[in-house]
């Protein structure tokens, strides 16, 4: 069977479904009010979340490092491409984060990959949240280890299983995402690290949706429960909150070593190029120099909940 027939067949039943994507183009700067399609509506779907994508300060650091260095690293990190602005980006992110050590990966689907594969493999089990983002789910998929989905929230199914499942000589890993991206709900942090010191599991928490936008200096979900220093792994992109593109994955020194040793996401790929590395820089500086636009974020969020007359309290 050729390709066209591949295609027809499997896109006819997802038109079938009703579940078939297309790309509809947007017109200029993502803002509030965009051209889709000459269309003009209000964009409501964007990860912008503080605006610094077009902030001055961040497209300025852009320009700069493109007339200093170029558009390209030119190479992956491992050969040739690790340049002085990756290693500043990465101990900038960890003294943000308040943790020892971080490694900038391409994406964040890259970084989830990269650092569940590093940390887990066949005969290992891992605990995942039943809304878990794609890269999550794709990420234990590859690893090989023993998947088992837990009910949303469900801390009382999440301790059964790890009863169940977790033992000293087998590795156990608990993922869960800071915010969920489709419900804006925050995982039950405190419990789940409670629950994972308990049971002796390894806690990973992507945070792209916290990070720069929840906690009292924008360090994030952690932040907001008062727990920075009780995440093992930590995950977060540079794309959305932090106005520019890539990712990284954030904890010990010995984390960092192991997923530049073992993440084959970041060892065979290309590094960030430096304008995306230096916006994310500037970036980091005015998340702590504005902190007015994380105060204004939430207080938007707060008018829309109020005004759809919906009670969509935080955890």
């Amino acid at each position: 069977m050729g390709i066209d027939a591949i295609a027809a067949e499997v896109l006819g039943a997802i038109r079938a479904r009703g579940t078939y994507r297309r790309l509809r183009v947007l017109t200029g700067a993502q803002a509030p009010r965009m051209r889709v399609e000459g269309r003009e509506v209000l964009l409501f779907a964007g990860s912008n979340y503080l605006d610094l994508a077009h902030h001055p300060e961040v497209v300025e650091a852009a320009e700069r490092a493109a007339r200093d260095y170029g558009c390209a690293s030119g190479g992956s990190r491992l050969i040739c491409g690790n340049l002085d602005l990756h290693e500043a980006l990465e101990s900038e992110l960890a003294k943000f984060l308040g943790v020892d050590a971080a490694l900038a990966f391409a994406t964040g689907y890259m970084a989830n990959v990269g650092v569940i594969t590093a940390l887990v493999r066949e005969g290992d089990l891992i605990l995942s949240d039943a809304l878990a983002h794609a890269s999550i789910v794709d990420g234990c998929r590859l690893s090989r280890a023993e998947v088992r989905v837990v009910p949303h929230g469900d801390l009382g199914a999440l301790e059964a299983q790890l009863r169940r499942g977790a033992s000293p000589g087998r590795r156990t890993l608990v993922v869960a995402d800071g915010v969920y991206s489709m419900d804006g709900d925050t995982a039950p942090l405190p419990e789940l690290v409670a629950l994972t010191r308990r049971w002796g599991a390894i806690l990973l928490l992507d945070d792209a949706h916290g990070t720069g936008t929840l906690g009292a200096t924008g360090r994030g979900t952690p932040e907001l429960f008062g727990l920075t220093d009780e995440i093992d792994v930590w995950t977060g992109t540079l794309g959305k909150a932090l106005g520019s593109f890539g990712a990284f994955a954030a904890g010990s020194h010995a984390l960092r070593d192991l997923l530049v040793n073992l993440a084959r996401s970041f060892i065979f790929t290309c590094a960030l190029p430096p304008p995306q590395v230096e916006a994310a820089r500037a970036a980091l500086r005015l998340v702590a120099a504005e902190p007015w636009r994380r105060t204004r974020l939430q207080a938007l969020a707060e008018r829309l909940r109020t005004r759809l007359g919906e009670r969509l309290e935080p955890r």
